[in-house]
């Protein structure tokens, strides 16, 4: 297919540190936070040197102004996940330098015009925010939806940040109503609670791993038992749900299995 750039653009910065063209079609957008109140120029500054190893498609800065880094036909070096990256719009979003990393309005607005346009010129009608890694990845697009995909579904991070990732039900609605598509309902995002909640754990050698998962290494040492504070919940290997342990929040590196917890 011939793959445009957006007019949104105002400032250009070609990344040398992109794969050439792309292998897949444009079927997801996967925004990210830059961790700085950075200028879209600044942005691209950050990826202009080989060494760097990393990129993104367009960068919002501070001001809402909009520049390119990556052409849109290349795939970028943004989600730590080659197969993401493929099929991928990359979007590094100005933003505070510490959790939630939140975003001013004029970024917000801006991310919710170039999602879009990026939806617009790829010939979608719909954005979708399934909020599951594994609902996500195994949901089969239908030829007019385009989805949101997050950097912490591919690395330890918190990228986007828990400001923009709270939002993300609010910007495909708001994209798929400027696109004039209807939202999609089906499959329904898995049930989740609002964080943070206190759960109490009763056994006295529950383990905290380092990810979401039995396949993430565990921390030489227990929960014990008492009540602890849940910042963020996960699917992963090994439990119906993993829980982010609110002492652990800044590197988000300590995960219960909530199986062994109950809500209180």
């Amino acid at each position: 297919m011939a793959y445009t750039n957006s007019s949104l653009v105002s400032y250009t910065k070609l990344s040398p540190n992109h794969s050439g063209q792309r292998t897949h079609s444009i079927d997801r957008i996967t925004p990210h936070c830059v961790v700085g109140q950075l200028s879209c120029e600044s942005i691209c500054g950050c990826f202009t040197s080989p060494s760097r190893q990393a990129s993104c498609n367009y960068g919002i800065g501070k001001d809402g102004q909009i520049s390119l880094c990556v052409e849109e036909k290349n795939r970028s070096w943004c989600s730590s996940s080659a197969a993401n990256d493929q099929r991928a719009i990359t979007i590094e979003c100005a933003s505070d330098m510490s959790e939630p990393y939140a975003m001013n309005t004029a970024v917000y607005e801006s991310l919710v015009k170039l999602c879009t346009d990026v939806c617009k010129r790829n010939g979608k009608k719909k954005l979708l925010w399934l909020g599951d890694k594994n609902t996500t990845l195994n949901y089969k697009l239908k030829t007019d939806e385009m989805v949101l995909t997050v950097h912490r579904w591919f690395a330890n991070k918190s990228c986007p940040g828990n400001w923009l990732y709270a939002r993300l039900g609010d910007l495909a609605a708001r994209v798929t109503a400027n696109l004039g598509g209807s939202q999609q309902t089906t499959p329904s995002a898995p049930t989740t609670s609002k964080v943070p909640y206190k759960v109490r754990v009763k056994i006295s050698d529950l383990n905290i791993r380092k990810g979401p998962g039995t396949n993430y290494a565990k921390w030489y040492k227990f929960t014990g038992a008492g009540v602890f504070t849940i910042v963020e919940e996960a699917t992963g290997l090994g439990a119906t749900k993993w829980g982010l342990l609110k002492s652990y929040a800044d590197k988000r590196n300590g995960w219960i299995s909530l199986d062994y917890a109950i809500k209180l």
